[in-house]
This record gives structure tokens, sequence and C-alpha cells, in this order.
């Protein structure tokens, strides 16, 4: 059988898909169902226990590339950051299951998969890759709709909060690899995109780690990850969208408000923290509340 190439992926997928689409049975033999259903057990057990509590905090490869102060709020702050909520651990179930799904149809559609959870190591920073698929680390991402069109556009690098290409770049040269990237899925629709970034937008994942390693260590904080941005016309300010999932907002953004901290209004499609407030918004504000739970 001809070796099949990284460029072809999403197409190839897509053509065995079109397959059972067209009345044509998926090539799933007895044995692709059993390992699949065993990758669903593992997952399922990880997912259903709570992530072991470190003594102290360690550079991770899937934590190098966080913004420096919420890397800094990690390792420093004495603060029990707020904990994930219910709607958050389901989502993070069926994201790990959409990229078992994914290993699945890469599998399926002819292509190599080889080197899953491998661990790589560069300048003491240790990480799991997913997999090399043809020969290139592949990470794979299921994404919201929105967060899809970055991996869909290339548009990735320039926005880009969860440090996803530091992540590549680490596992890359712990492999010596320079042509690997990303196999998006959105879990919205079931589009499928293979972002492989160009070489020079990727960072010097040893100069990174070298640099973080001296601001971890500063008695305050590094500059705000990202500026609060306008609530509409009326002078309010909020957190930007890339804060508003961070555990250590409530903290980061204590002196906001003149001190009094993030004030929380409840809209009715999302929450709006608030970090300056000069018009009261005509909503509920859940402040007290939300800083409890």
């Amino acid at each position: 059988m001809k070796m099949k190439k990284l460029n072809t992926l999403v197409e190839d997928i897509y053509q065995e898909l079109d397959n059972l689409s067209n009345g044509k049975a998926l090539d799933i033999s007895e044995q692709d169902a059993e390992d699949f259903g065993n990758a669903m057990k593992e997952v399922l057990l990880k997912w259903s226990k709570p992530y072991e509590e470190r003594k102290e905090e360690t550079l991770r490869m899937s934590n190098v590339g966080k913004p420096n102060r919420q890397l800094w709020y990690d390792f420093n702050s004495d603060k029990e950051p707020s904990p994930f909520k219910a709607p958050t651990q389901l989502v993070f179930l069926y994201g790990h299951i959409l990229e078992e799904v994914g290993l699945m149809l890469v599998r399926l559609a002819g292509h190599e998969v080889t080197s899953e959870q491998k661990e790589v190591q560069v300048s003491g920073v240790t990480g799991h890759m997913d997999c090399i698929i043809d020969g290139e680390v592949i990470d794979i991402k299921s994404t919201s709709g929105f967060s899809f069109k970055k991996f869909k556009n290339g548009t990735l690098p320039e926005d880009d909060p969860f440090g996803y290409m530091a992540q590549i770049a680490g596992y890359e040269a712990g492999e010596g690899t320079n042509k690997g990237g990303f196999l998006a899925i959105n879990k919205e629709n079931g589009e499928i995109a293979l972002l492989i970034p160009a070489e020079m937008d990727k960072p010097n994942i040893k100069h990174r780690i070298s640099k973080l390693k001296k601001e971890l260590k500063l008695a305050t904080p590094p500059a705000l990850c990202y500026n609060p941005t306008p609530e509409g016309t009326s002078g309010n300010m909020k957190l930007p969208r890339q804060c508003v999932y961070c555990r250590h907002k409530i903290e980061c953004h204590k002196d906001s408000n003149n001190g009094t901290g993030l004030r929380i209004f409840k809209y009715s499609k999302n929450l709006s923290f608030l970090t300056t407030v000069v018009k009261e918004p005509r909503v509920e504000e859940i402040t007290s509340e939300w800083k409890k739970s």
C-alpha cells in the first residue's frame, strides 16, 4: 500500500465518511472496535479522578506556553484558585473523547499513527505528545466553533491564549522535527482542519523556557496577560475573553474597581466580569455569591 501524506489527511478522512453516507460500510474490524473501546475506557477512568495535587508546581510542555502572569500565579499564589464548574468538567470529558475519535479516523483513513503519549524533554521540561502522524508531531484539538476558525484560517499564532504554539514547538524540539502541527475537530459541527504552522511562527522553545524560569522566581507577578476591554459605551471595562476562564482572575484583578476587585453581573447568556464600573448595569449583580462558590 502506498504511504499517504500528511497534507491529504483531512481530505482522506472526509472521503471515508462520505463512503458511509453513500451506503458503503467503513472498514472497521472487530479488533479496531475493541481498541477504540479500550481507549474510551481509559479516557473515562482518567477523567473520573481529580488531578493529583502536586507538592510543588512544575513546568510542563502543556503549560509552558501559557501567559507569564497566569503561570506566576500557578506557581506562587497561596490562594486556592476558583474550582472548575460542573459544566466545564463535562466539556473536558467530551473533549478527551473527541480526540480519541480523531485518532480513530486518522487510522481509518489509512494514515500512520505512532508515538502516542510519548514522553519528550527539552531544557528540563517534560511533556507527553498526542502522537506522530505520517512522521510529524501532531496535537489533536477539540474546539468550539469560534476557536476552530483559528485552526482553519491559520490565525492561531496571532491569538494563542493556551500556548499551543509553544507546546508543539517543544514536542518537535524533543523529536528533532519541524513540520508538525494540529488536527482540530469542531465539536459543534464535526468539521476538521489541519494546521501546519510556519516555522517562523513557532517560539524558540529553549529561549522561552529559560526566560520563563527566571520570571517565575520574581517576588511580584509580571504585567497583565491581557488588558481589560470596553463593555459597551458607558465607560465600563470588563475582562477580555482570554481571562474569563482563568482560575486566577479574582486574585489577579483584586486591585480593579479602585481596590474592591472584580464585580460580576449576570446577563441572560453570560457573566460579565467588570474591572471598572462607571454605570451600573441593569442586571443582577452576583459578585458575593459567585466569589463564594
